[in-house]
């Protein structure tokens, strides 16, 4: 079993708490570290877990771990841990894990869930487009399609993101999240391969002869940022832009998202001021 085997490795360094008598890395935790990766995995799917569950109208709950301890790990060592999806049957779906420490495998192992009804606890079929998703990643296929679009075709959905990011989760004015820009301006819109709604973004045209486009309400579902979503849409309107003609997009980036955009080569331009009680920084990018 080699890392190349592995689309997704979740990686993480061993804390002093999680060292044994024996100076490595006590037996149990391993299970931990597979837990915690599987959580991450979904992350990387772009499936949140609870809202995919109730839109399935099912469950999950293990049906076996199992873990082969080869070498130990101690404390500080940087690890990786592997998940893989390997097979479904009639209601089970079977995982394969494994934890390296560089390229030398540690420990391997499978996880066999059970996919259940959600009121009876009953197991049933496990749903064709949940497996087909697991399947896809597996296959290293995309996990997001983004669709631009106007308002009118894609503003519901992108409203609900934006409301619980910036009203109910950083605490934004509803009365200065929403204004009459969307109607004119040029959205984006990722949906999951179930086809749930999990990040937006909007590009509104340049205000004259001489200024930039702008790219604004950027937002990704809480427990998928990480997943290269933002990235996705954020390609998507520079493309857009590019298309039409626009020499060179600004946006206003939350400080803590400051690294995201200049990862994207976006560069900064003047200084860091306040927006709606948030610190922000104006950067510009061409298309």
């Amino acid at each position: 079993m080699k890392r190349s085997e592995f689309r997704f490795l979740d990686p993480l360094r061993v804390r002093w708490a999680e060292v044994d008598m024996q100076k490595v890395v006590f037996n149990g935790h391993y299970l931990m570290y597979v837990d915690t990766a599987m959580g991450n995995y979904w992350r990387a799917l772009a499936l949140p877990y609870e809202a995919t569950l109730a839109a399935l109208g099912g469950d999950l709950f293990v049906r076996k771990s199992t873990l082969e301890y080869l070498a130990p790990a101690g404390y500080d060592d940087a690890l990786d841990v592997g998940i893989r999806f390997e097979s479904a049957g009639t209601s089970s779906l079977r995982f394969v894990a494994a934890v390296f420490r560089g390229e030398e495998l540690l420990v391997h192992g499978e996880i066999v869930y059970v996919w259940t009804d959600a009121a009876t606890r009953r197991p049933q079929p496990a749903p064709a487009a949940l497996v087909d998703a697991f399947r896809a990643h597996a296959a290293g296929e995309a996990m997001v399609r983004v669709s631009v679009g106007g308002w009118s075709e894609l503003g519901a959905e992108a409203q609900a993101i934006r409301t619980a990011v910036f009203v109910d989760e950083q605490k934004v004015p509803l009365a200065l999240e929403r204004d009459a820009a969307d109607l004119v301006a040029v959205h984006a819109l990722a949906r999951n391969r179930l086809g749930l709604a999990v990040g937006t973004g909007r590009l509104l045209a340049a205000g004259g002869p001489g200024h930039p486009a702008r790219i604004g309400r950027m937002a990704v579902s809480r427990g998928l940022r990480g997943a290269n979503i933002g990235r996705e849409l954020l390609e998507a309107l520079m493309a857009t832009a590019g298309r039409r003609g626009d020499r060179e997009v600004m946006l206003h980036a939350q400080v803590s998202a400051i690294g995201f955009y200049r990862r994207a080569g976006f560069l900064a331009h003047g200084e860091p001021f306040d927006e709606a009680g948030i610190g922000h920084l104006e950067m510009r990018r061409r298309p």
